[in-house]
Order: structure tokens, then sequence, then C-alpha cells
């Protein structure tokens, strides 16, 4: 049986420092970045990576709120919404990453970053938005959130990557308020993934520690960097480093099926 993969501190603090810049910038949890870069370039099995980057985000999380919370683009209603949904969802996730074959996952979060990456280039964020909610939204809103506690689960991301373009597209959220409401709903998805994952034995936590470290110290940059950059621009400039990563990851997989 192989050994797992024990990384090094300097290169898992270069994949924090980028898991949390973009973090910041586009109030996601990080894993899109940390998952690939932990399977891809520092060679650790896709389950494990998984789960080390849902326990890395969650200082990257709480972070990132803080930030945008002193700037006052929270919503924290709608945050407690997704994150009673994400609770849950979290625990049928890491449930799943434990009983799915390897594979399953990875083509899982192919499909999921194509999704993301198409969905991209349809939400046009505006600031001058407004997020108002009801009785009925708020329920929806934790019905997003089971199904995001999921795909954190089993796919090692924040769910960032979901809840901020639904947030701008079907709720009324302009770009910031979206990005750092998703941020704070994630805090207690993270806890609960990362406790179903120490169940199973499932997490890297020096791993997710050194990660998590350089992430939440380049947070509030990202943050200000959001803040600056046009909201079209920035959504473009996401979608491209998404495809450069399932490229890279599909070229991997039809290797490995050559081989």
């Amino acid at each position: 049986m192989d050994q797992p993969v024990r990384p090094g501190v300097l290169p898992l603090l270069l994949v924090g420092v980028a898991g949390g810049l973009l973090s910041g910038m586009f109030g996601i949890g990080g894993g899109t970045i940390i998952v690939p870069a932990l399977v891809l370039w520092l060679g650790m099995q896709q389950k494990l990576a998984a789960g080390t980057s849902v326990a890395a985000i969650l200082p990257t999380a709480v972070v990132g709120a803080t930030s945008y919370a002193l700037q006052g683009h929270v919503d924290w209603i709608a945050a407690l919404c997704i994150a009673a949904g994400v609770i849950g969802g979290a625990q049928v996730g890491t449930l799943l990453l434990a009983k799915l074959p390897t594979g399953v996952i990875q083509w899982s979060f192919m499909v999921f970053l194509a999704f993301v990456i198409v969905s991209l280039w349809f939400v046009v964020p505006s600031r001058a938005d407004r997020l108002e909610l009801d009785v009925l939204s708020g329920v929806l809103l934790a019905v997003i959130g089971f199904v995001t506690g999921i795909l954190s689960g089993v796919l090692g991301v924040g769910g960032g990557i979901i809840v901020v373009p639904v947030l701008m597209f079907f709720f009324g959220a302009n770009d910031l308020q979206a990005k750092g409401t998703s941020l704070l709903m994630m805090i207690p998805g993270s806890i609960s993934g990362t406790l179903g994952n120490i169940r199973r034995d499932n997490v890297d936590l020096r791993a997710a520690v050194w990660v998590g470290l350089a992430a939440c110290i380049c947070v509030p940059l990202g943050t200000f960097i959001a803040g600056w950059v046009d909201p079209f621009w920035g959504n473009v400039m996401f979608s491209l480093y998404l495809a450069f990563i399932l490229g890279q990851m599909m070229v991997r997989k039809l290797r490995a099926k050559k081989a």
C-alpha cells in the first residue's frame, strides 16, 4: 500500500497564499485552488486532499467574512439560512466522500468546474443590487445550503462558487454582498465537514494548518482587490483560472487511462 504523501511546508504555504488571495477576491473558500494544487502539484490522494481542503477553509472563511463584514458587505440572515442547510449537507457529503470511488469524485469535480466556468459568463454582477429576503427565499436558501454542503463535503470546496453566483443571479445581491455572505456561511459548513472527515480519518490536519494559516493572512488583500477590480473582469479572471485547472485535470485523467 502506498504511503501517504507528506508535502513540505513551503509548498503548502504557497498553496495557501493562492487560495487566500482568490478566496478574498471571489468569496470562495479556496477549495477550487487548494484541491487541484494538493492533488496535481503535491501528489496528495484526491479524497485526502478534499478533506484537508475543507479543514483549511475554516480560518480562511473566518478572516474573509470578518473583512467583508467590517465593510458592511454581509447579509447575516441570508448567511444563517444557507448555513442551516450546509451543516446537514456537509455531513452527507463527508459520508459520500468516504464511500464513493476516487474516479467518481474526480469526474464529479471536473463537471462541477465546467458548470461554474459557464455560469460565471452569464452572471452580470452590479454593485447597486441589494439582497431582499422573505420566508420563501429563506427556505430556498436553506435548500441551496444543503446541496452546497453535500458538494463541499464530497469535493472539498467551501461552496462559494455555488453560493456567490446564486445570490447574485437569483436573489439580487451585489457581488461584494454575495462574496461576504458566502464566506460567512462557510464557517459552520467547514466545521461540520471537518469533524466528519476527522472521524473517518480523511484529513491531513498538518497540511490543513499550514495552508489555512497562509490563506487567512492573504484573504484581506483579496477582499481589497475585490472592491477595486470591476465585477465583470473579476468573473472573467476567475473563469479563466478554473478553465486552466480543469484542463490540467482532464489531461492527467486521460493520460492515466492510456497508461
